[in-house]
């Protein structure tokens, strides 16, 4: 997505979106913009296009910010014409943003260009759904197969066969390269390579579905040296992410970037608590403190909020050492433009107790600013040291009961990541304890490894590493041998 369509939705009022618009193309939406499903499925009834045109209407008159999200281009096979025809008529004013239309990001994904010196100067985009055998067609099929290029069809898996034959009947060789592509650019993609005399039942025999496009044309024939997106070590599997968002949006980009499909199933939902007398109080008194413990990113995001409300900024912990309990942590400081003094080894809040015995001097003030309701490991460890410590909740980590929906995903997942005992816990209320059998679960760690197994399931991976890098090593190591 372009930089700008992000920056819109972020601004917008309403968002009306299309079936092919992923999930997470929405994160960036306001919490009190409306968002609207306005797609349609093949075969399927959906919101007309007369309807779409009327809700934009509606609300260009109640002066609304609107974005209308499409999959690929708006003007490419989108019908945004219409609808950019339709706000014209209207008297409102509208911005048109350009996206990849899946004729081109489809192939590339596949490892076929669409063009190639010397093999296809031109490439034709084709509506593949028209049935050529109608008297009124708009397709002129004896031009297309004299095209010197390739042939781009969309949404032509139904009239595979019927587009083929009448390529072939008016001039275009059978032998031809052509391919289709499912799902391109996603990790469900799947590639079907043939000839055009060919490529129909190849389809057919592989069970292609929509959404796909076929290629056809000499460059389909240069897939097998340059196909890429499919050799992604996780490319296929799918990937349950329990993280809390905004965390969990880090870690599906990884698995994402690896050729997983993440599917984000949030079990633990952020509520900060800044306005209670205990953070005012800790935030007033920053000064007594001598050292800052902060046990995960979300710790450290709520500290700096609770600066910011304050008119304060880092600066405030100038007389304080911090201590991070492990590098993303630590990572989280840094953005905010400190770094940390202390970092165990071990990214456990047993790691970090026991690495205060390396501080010098020992503190003698401690604040701990992190979730409401944490293990006791930490603050008990500075007692034993001499220390007074003020834990004071910054937020609290609530259960978050994901929908039919989200659990449907996760029965039909290859891998659930678990980065907290209290997503385990979250979950297992969700499914009445007992974790469905498809899926094989990881862990982040042995305390979260501990809160599993307490309720009589497997652990199949645990990471070595206690943070998001150890996760997606330990899932690498584990799936290595498919």
């Amino acid at each position: 997505m372009t930089a700008r369509s992000l920056e819109l939705i972020a601004r917008a009022d309403l968002v009306l979106y299309d079936r092919l618009v992923p999930a997470t193309a929405l994160d960036g939406a306001r919490p009190e913009a409306e968002l609207v499903y306005v797609g349609k499925r093949p075969g399927a009834p959906g919101m007309g296009q007369e309807e779409i045109n009327r809700r934009l209407v509606d609300a260009g008159r109640e002066g609304l910010r609107v974005v209308r999200l499409k999959g690929g281009d708006p003007f490419v096979f989108g019908r945004g014409s219409e609808e950019a025809a339709a706000l014209a008529e209207a008297g409102f004013g509208y911005e048109v943003v350009p996206g990849v239309t899946a004729g081109v990001a489809a192939p590339a994904y596949a490892g076929i260009p669409a063009t190639h010196r010397g093999t296809a100067s031109a490439v034709a985009f084709v509506a593949g759904h028209e049935d050529p055998a109608k008297p009124d067609t708009a397709i002129d099929w004896g031009a297309l197969a004299r095209f010197p290029g390739t042939l781009v069809f969309y949404m032509g898996v139904a009239r595979l066969a019927g587009n083929a034959a009448a390529l072939i009947e008016a001039g275009r060789p059978a032998e031809e390269p052509a391919a289709v592509i499912e799902r391109g650019s996603t990790p469900g993609q799947r590639v079907v390579t043939g000839t055009l005399g060919t490529i129909a039942a190849e389809a057919e025999r592989a069970g292609i579905e929509a959404p796909a496009v076929a290629v056809v044309g000499e460059v389909a024939g240069r897939r097998e040296g340059l196909a890429w997106f499919e050799k992604g070590p996780l490319f296929g599997l799918e990937v349950v992410v329990t993280r809390a968002r905004p965390g969990a949006g880090a870690l599906a980009g990884r698995l994402r970037a690896l050729g997983a499909e993440p599917v984000e199933l949030p079990l633990i939902r952020i509520e900060p608590r800044l306005d209670t007398p205990e953070v005012s109080r800790a935030i007033a008194g920053l000064g007594r403190y001598d050292l800052v413990c902060l046990t995960s990113p979300n710790g450290v995001g709520m500290l700096f909020e609770a600066l910011g409300e304050r008119g304060l900024d880092g600066r405030a912990l100038a007389g304080a050492r911090l201590a991070a309990i492990g590098p993303g942590t630590a990572a989280a400081l840094a953005r905010n433009g400190l770094t940390a003094d202390l970092v165990p080894e071990s990214f456990v809040a047993e790691g970090l107790a026991e690495s205060f015995a390396s501080l010098d001097p020992p503190p003698g003030r401690a604040l701990m600013a992190r979730a409401s309701g944490a293990r006791q490991v930490i603050p008990e460890a500075l007692h034993s040291a001499g220390c007074s410590v003020d834990d004071v909740g910054f937020y609290d980590a609530v259960a978050q009961r994901p929908g039919p929906e989200g659990l449907d995903r996760l029965r039909g997942s290859d891998w659930i990541t678990f980065t907290s005992a209290s997503a385990v816990r979250s979950l297992a209320e969700a499914l009445d304890g007992k974790l469905p059998e498809g899926p094989r679960v990881v862990s982040i760690g042995p305390v979260t490894s501990e809160a599993i197994r307490k309720l009589g399931w497997s652990v199949d991976a645990e990471a070595e590493s206690h943070d998001v890098d150890g996760l997606i090593s330990v899932l690498l190591d584990a799936t290595a041998s498919r």
